[in-house]
């Protein structure tokens, strides 16, 4: 991705790091709640939850990103996310703001696999570096161990 091509995203939190989703691919950003385990399911997908009547998996982001997976704090929210008209929600540590980005650069070539496949592009904003994610590749069974 080049430079500019700028939105608004919402920034959320994994560890230390801070990563982006492209707003109008959130439906919303609901509080972690009771999950149904799923047998033999892929390794970061943490189970279903009731949203409303719909039956939604819930895919950790922490897994996702190759990290190991860590109890839900207080702050710890799922993300809910459109994927090709079906909402899938992301555990994630933390929600922190919409941000308005400007200005992305594409993930260095040698930061690794999982950058390439599951990085859009890499931010700066307000001093720190912010990963924009994207949501195809992150939500993808091909693309890791699911």
């Amino acid at each position: 991705m080049s430079e500019g091509n700028g939105g608004k995203y919402v920034e959320v939190g994994i560890q230390s790091e801070r990563y982006a989703i492209a707003i109008q691919d959130i439906h919303e950003i609901i509080k972690v709640q009771q999950m149904t385990e799923i047998p033999n399911s892929r390794s970061y997908l943490l189970g279903v939850i009731n949203l409303r009547g719909s039956i939604v998996p819930v895919v950790s982001l922490r897994m996702r990103l190759g990290l190991s997976e860590a109890e839900p704090t207080p702050a710890s929210r799922i993300v809910i996310v459109n994927d090709g008209g079906e909402a899938v929600g992301l555990m994630v540590d933390r929600v922190y703001q919409v941000i308005a980005i400007g200005n992305m650069q594409a993930p260095p070539e040698r930061s690794g696999s999982a950058s390439g496949r599951l990085l859009d592009g890499i931010a700066r904003e307000e001093g720190r570096l912010i990963s924009l994610l994207k949501l195809g590749p992150v939500l993808d069974s091909d693309c890791s161990n699911r």
